[in-house]
């Protein structure tokens, strides 16, 4: 399968699958990766992102196949405005 083919048959929910892999070195059933099979994930939502992340994190790979960093007062300040969307509960109450 080529890159091409990948990306068209990678699913939102798969690329999510993928990056959960990927971060915890299992699949959400609990399953456990092989370095190999964690090297094949890492690869493609590399892939994925270069063709889709319109909005890129801190160190992701950005549209168009382009590594986006972003320094750490742009992060606070993303941080920030994310901030005013959590509702905060107070369990003492």
């Amino acid at each position: 399968m080529d890159a091409e083919q990948l990306l068209s048959a990678m699913t939102p929910e798969v690329y999510e699958r993928l990056i959960y892999a990927v971060e915890t070195g299992k699949w959400p059933e609990g399953t456990a990766l092989s370095k190999e099979q964690r090297d094949s994930c890492m690869q493609a939502v590399m892939l994925y992102q270069s063709k889709h992340n319109s909005e890129a994190q801190h160190m992701t790979i950005a549209a168009g196949g382009e590594i986006s960093f972003k320094s750490k007062s742009e992060l606070k300040k993303q941080f920030k405005s994310d901030q005013q969307d959590i509702v905060r509960v107070n369990p003492n109450h």
